[in-house]
């Protein structure tokens, strides 16, 4: 899969939050549909950006991914 990130930055235009990733993750859900830890932690993996922003928080694992979507 890849990340269209010129729809993610109109959808960034209109969000509320302030913080990037959480921005991408609403953004997956929203516009992929994308409800499954697993899902979103392969999206982000596969992706050179993505897989930069899970590096940047230590982000090994769909299991942490999810603690991260459930505050969302």
């Amino acid at each position: 899969m890849t990340i269209d990130w010129d729809a993610y930055k109109d959808h960034k235009q209109y969000s509320v939050r302030k913080d990037n990733f959480e921005i991408t993750l609403e953004f997956l859900k929203s516009y992929y549909n994308m409800t499954n830890p697993y899902d979103v932690f392969d999206a982000l993996k596969e992706d050179d950006i993505g897989s930069m922003m899970l590096n940047k928080r230590n982000i090994t694992d769909a299991a942490g991914l999810e603690r991260i979507l459930e505050q969302l």
